[in-house]
């Protein structure tokens, strides 16, 4: 899409959106500054930290994240080894800079993980770790938990390990960067080698039948003149895919150490049910392209084009197969449900300790594991308490993500009412309910609860416009998958409202 603004006039709005998006921390009782003795505890932390004394600073391990990212959790390395591969993975280690029972571990689990709002991010730790100290930047000496993965000729790993160690990053590379050398032939041999494991664990994740939902992403992002703002869609590359099967690959070695060890605490999901299923494979009929008998789930989502109107309908669908998730905690007694179904394995968070509070304790407690000593009694007390605190800051994430998509979306076409517009129907009619609860506009959590009056409305679906990329609520008979034409009637910045009518 184009990253131009849609009208001349459209940062007229900028004002008003920026008092929305304002008004939505408030709303939502989002963390502000933190707290002094929460910074004194991070500085004091950073002042007097000591580096682990194992020394991998020899390893030319590199960061591969978005161009912007200052929070850098994972570092890589890989090379060949015995007829397979040898992978070095360090997590930042995070937990040497958070005293247990402190201010600042108070604060850390008050939040739960990062917010990232469109105005600005709210951090889970402050900068000083989050994005100095703590950081696996470029050339900086950090502690981390350095995963060791001996792999096979396949890519499934026959050993791991886990130790805390001094590591240093010889470069801070973007997704963007590496994927055009890797096009283009000129990747250095750890990226080639990051393309060979990925490609592999992605057939290993097909085989235990996994599955990785490939969805087009939306970014809000500010205009460089701070003019108002926009929103990116963009498919996601193949690099992030092959990275991103790393992180899972430590995730299900996390999970089996703990396992092993009978302590831990897993990222569960429960298996979609047969109705569901079901629907799903009807509708992927209906919509031309059939997932036939045979085909496991996680390869009959990757023929999926999200440019084709049809089978991007059918890749929102999918997404609400899997619900449920969950952290399940254990001490003493493996769980008797232990798998994340969309995985296909059973897995734990472990790679994003600057950003996701469960992540701290899931390495301290497989380090203990790996080299045989006692797990600190901080990080397992913590366990029983740790699904409430992470589902109650899901829960706000998604919502103040939703909430703020919403509100730039209806920004972005504040000056176009009365306009008509091509439009992908995501979600055919439904009636809608009478609940009078206000808002919802985009599908990342819109369920198309009406103008908040009261008021009954006919039938209604959710459809997508490509310019601007926004999905919102229209009136009127639809079917999924199609092509339409619609008018928008609505977008009002302050309650988030937006809404079309179906053009006959």
């Amino acid at each position: 899409m184009s990253h131009q603004r849609i009208a001349p006039n459209v940062s007229e709005t900028s004002n008003q959106l920026a008092e929305a998006l304002a008004a939505l921390r408030t709303e939502l009782e989002l963390p502000a500054g933190y707290p002094a003795e929460a910074l004194r505890d991070a500085e004091a932390a950073v002042s007097g930290h000591t580096l682990p004394p194992h020394d991998f600073t020899d390893v030319p391990f590199i960061t591969i994240d978005p161009a912007s990212s200052t929070d850098l959790d994972q570092a890589l390395f890989i090379d060949r080894s015995g007829g397979g591969y040898r992978v070095l993975y360090a997590i930042s280690d995070v937990p040497s800079f958070v005293p247990p029972g402190g201010a600042l571990d108070a604060e850390t689990r008050h939040r739960g993980q990062t917010y990232y709002a469109p105005d600005g991010r709210i951090p889970l730790h402050p900068e000083i770790i989050s994005e100095h100290a703590g950081s696996l930047l470029a050339g900086q000496t950090c502690g981390a938990f350095v995963w060791d993965f001996e792999l096979d000729a396949e890519a499934e790993f026959r050993t791991v390990s886990v130790r805390r160690a001094s590591v240093r990053s010889r470069a801070k590379l973007s997704y963007k960067g590496v994927q055009a050398e890797i096009d283009s032939g000129t990747a250095d041999p750890v990226l080639q080698l990051l393309k060979e494991v990925g490609l592999k664990r992605v057939e290993l994740e097909g085989r235990r039948g996994g599955a990785s939902l490939n969805m087009p992403e939306q970014e809000i992002v500010q205009l460089p003149d701070g003019g108002g703002y926009r929103i990116v869609a963009a498919p996601s590359l193949p690099v992030e895919d092959w990275n991103a099967q790393i992180s899972l690959m430590t995730g299900m070695a996390a999970a089996q150490l703990m396992l092993d060890g009978k302590v831990g605490i897993l990222r569960t999901m429960p298996a979609p049910d047969e109705r569901s299923l079901l629907h799903f494979k009807r509708q992927t009929g209906a919509l031309g392209k059939p997932w036939t008998e045979g085909t496991s789930y996680g390869a009959y989502l990757r023929t999926l084009d999200a440019k084709d109107p049809r089978q991007l309908a059918i890749l929102h669908s999918a997404g609400l197969l899997f619900r449920g998730a969950g952290y399940t905690p254990f001490d003493g007694e493996v769980p008797g449900s232990v798998l994340q179904s969309a995985i296909g394995a059973p897995y734990a968070h472990t790679t994003a300790p600057l950003r996701r509070l469960v992540d701290r304790f899931v390495l301290v407690i497989c380090e203990a594991l790996s080299n045989g000593t006692e797990i600190p009694a901080w990080a397992r007390n913590a366990l029983p308490t740790l699904p409430v605190i992470m589902a109650s800051s899901d829960q706000l994430a998604a919502k103040m993500e939703r909430l703020a998509l919403d509100t730039v979306e209806a920004a972005l076409l504040v000056n176009h009412i009365g306009q008509e517009f091509d439009a992908v129907v995501i979600s055919g009619s439904k009636p809608a309910k009478n609940n009078g609860n206000g808002n919802g506009n985009s599908a990342n959590g819109n369920n198309g609860n009406g103008n908040g009056n009261g008021a009954p409305h006919g039938p209604y679906g959710i459809v997508q416009i490509a310019e601007p990329a926004v999905t919102a609520r229209c009136d009127g008979e639809m079917e999924s998958g199609t092509k339409v034409r619609v008018k928008l009637l609505d977008a009002d910045i302050a309650t988030r409202q937006i809404t079309f009518e179906l053009i006959p």
